[in-house]
C-alpha cells in the first residue's frame, strides 16, 4: 500500500519555521520512522487513526498509553462534555476534584490522600520532594535506564543539564538487590526514597519483569532503611490491575504516581500516598494555573468507573496475550528469533541480537505500509477497544511482513 505523504510533509515544513524541531520529544519524526509514519494526525477513534493526508490506521500506540479505553470514547467523551458546559478551569476547583481523590482513594488499596496535575513527570518530581521533606534526606534511589519524566534529575537527555542536577541521584541495575543493598549501606541514613516502575521498560531494549523475590526484597530494604518507596505507575497503571500494577505484582509502596490511562487521553496525572505522608505532602508546593482542570477530572472519574465495572485490565491483559502469542507463533513460521517482552498488555517488540535495532525497524517499516503502526523504539499497547478482528488483522500482517522480511534476506 503506497501511503500519501503531502499535507503531513507541508504541515512539518511549515513547522519546522515555527517551531524548534518542528515536532520535538517522543513523538518526534526522528523517534520513530520519519518516512513512514505521518507527522500529523487528524482524527481517531476505538483503535483507528486518520492522519492528515486521509492514511487509515490500526494503532497499537494508543496516544503512547494515554488511550486505555478507546479513543473517542462516547461514556468518557460524554462525561467530559457534560463539565465542559459547567466550565473547565475557576478561580478555585471544581468539586469533580473531591469525587475524584474519592473515587481513587476507594480503588486503590493503600491510598489514604490523592492530589492532581498534569504530567506524569509533574507527580514524580514532586513525590520525591514529599520523601526528602518527610525524611530530611537528600539521595534518590531509581533503576538505571529507568524514565521518569523531562525534569533534570531524571531526564535522559543532556540538554541543559549541570553536574549538581544528578548529584543526589544514585542509581541500580534493575534486577540486582545486592547492588541496592550495597548502594544503601554506602549512603546510610541519607537515602529519602526510592522511585521504580512495576517492571523495567527502559527505552531502547527489551522490557524486564521483575525477579521472584524482586518486590518483597525491595520493600524489605525500604522498610529497614526508612526509606520511601515511590511506585511510577505513569506508563503501566490500569493495564496490569484495575487496584494499580502494585497489585498485579504483589507489594505495597507508600506513594504513586498515575498518568497516561487515567483520563483516557484528557490531560490529567495524580499522585496517591499513606496517610503517614499526608502532612509533608502539604509543605511541597503543588500548583498549575490549569492544573484544577474539571473536564480532565470528570473524564478520569468515568474511565475509572468504566475500569472497574467493566474489568478493563483483565480485558487488555488477555486481548494483549492472545495478541504476543500468536505473533510469536508467525515469528517460528518464519524461523525469526523474535519476541514481545513484558506484559502482554504492553508488550515490548525484540528482534535477539538486533542491537542497531535496524531489523526491527525495517519490520515496522514494512507493516507501515499495510496501515498497521507499530513502533519500533517503544513498547506497544494494547486498549479495550481492540476486538478480535483488528488483532488478528494485526497478527496477519506481522505475519506477512515478517516473511516479507525473510525474503529480503534477513533472518
Amino acid at each position: 500500500m503506497s501511503l500519501k505523504r503531502e499535507i503531513s510533509d507541508q504541515f512539518f515544513a511549515r513547522a519546522s519555521k515555527v517551531i524548534p524541531g518542528g515536532i520535538y520529544g517522543h513523538v518526534a519524526p526522528a523517534a520513530g520512522l520519519p518516512r513512514f509514519f505521518p507527522h500529523y494526525i487528524k482524527s481517531a477513534t476505538g483503535c483507528m487513526f486518520e492522519d492528515v493526508d486521509g492514511n487509515e490506521w490500526l494503532d497499537f500506540m494508543c496516544g503512547f498509553g494515554a488511550i486505555l479505553h478507546g479513543y473517542s470514547h462516547p461514556e468518557i467523551d460524554a462525561a467530559a462534555d457534560e463539565q465542559k458546559k459547567l466550565g473547565s478551569v475557576f478561580n478555585q476547583p471544581s468539586p469533580v476534584m473531591v469525587d475524584l481523590a474519592e473515587s481513587l482513594t476507594s480503588k486503590i488499596d493503600f491510598a489514604d490522600w490523592a492530589v492532581f496535575a498534569k504530567n506524569g513527570s509533574d507527580l514524580t518530581t514532586w513525590a520525591t520532594r514529599v520523601a526528602r521533606e518527610h525524611t530530611g534526606k537528600p539521595y534518590v534511589v531509581k533503576a538505571k535506564g529507568a524514565y521518569h519524566g523531562v525534569d533534570a534529575w531524571c531526564d535522559p537527555g543532556m540538554g541543559g543539564k549541570i553536574e549538581e542536577d544528578n548529584s543526589k541521584i544514585l542509581q541500580f541495575s534493575w534486577n540486582d538487590i545486592d547492588g541496592l543493598k550495597s548502594l544503601i549501606d554506602s549512603k546510610k541514613d541519607q537515602i529519602a526514597c526510592l522511585i521504580l516502575t512495576p517492571y523495567h521498560h527502559a527505552a531502547f531494549g527489551p522490557s524486564v519483569l521483575p525477579n521472584e523475590n524482586f518486590w518483597a526484597d525491595v520493600e524489605y530494604e525500604c522498610c529497614r532503611n526508612n526509606i520511601i518507596l515511590i511506585l511510577d505507575d505513569v506508563r503501566a497503571g490500569g493495564r496490569l490491575n484495575v487496584g494499580g500494577s502494585h497489585k498485579y505484582f504483589g507489594f505495597t509502596p507508600d506513594l504513586s504516581v498515575y498518568s497516561k490511562g487515567l483520563g483516557n487521553g484528557y490531560a490529567i496525572s495524580a499522585c496517591v500516598g499513606k496517610e503517614y505522608l499526608k502532612d509533608s505532602s502539604t509543605e511541597v508546593f503543588l500548583t498549575g494555573s490549569c492544573w484544577n482542570d474539571a473536564v480532565a477530572m470528570a473524564a478520569s472519574l468515568k474511565s475509572l468507573e468504566i475500569s472497574h465495572s467493566q474489568k478493563v485490565a483483565n480485558s487488555v491483559l488477555s486481548k494483549g496475550e492472545y495478541f504476543t502469542n500468536s505473533i510469536s507463533e508467525k515469528a517460528k513460521e518464519n524461523k525469526l528469533s523474535f519476541s514481545l517482552t513484558g506484559p502482554p498488555s504492553m508488550p515490548y517488540p525484540w528482534f535477539e541480537g538486533d542491537h542497531n535495532m535496524f531489523l526491527i525497524q525495517k519490520f515496522c517499516e514494512i507493516v507501515s505500509r499495510k496501515g498497521v503502526y507499530f513502533h519500533p523504539h517503544h513498547n506497544w499497547f494494547i486498549s479495550n477497544a481492540h476486538e478480535r478482528e483488528d488483532l488478528d488483522q494485526a497478527i496477519d500482517v506481522a505475519g506477512e511482513s515478517m516473511k516479507e522480511l525473510v525474503d529480503l534476506g534477513f533472518s
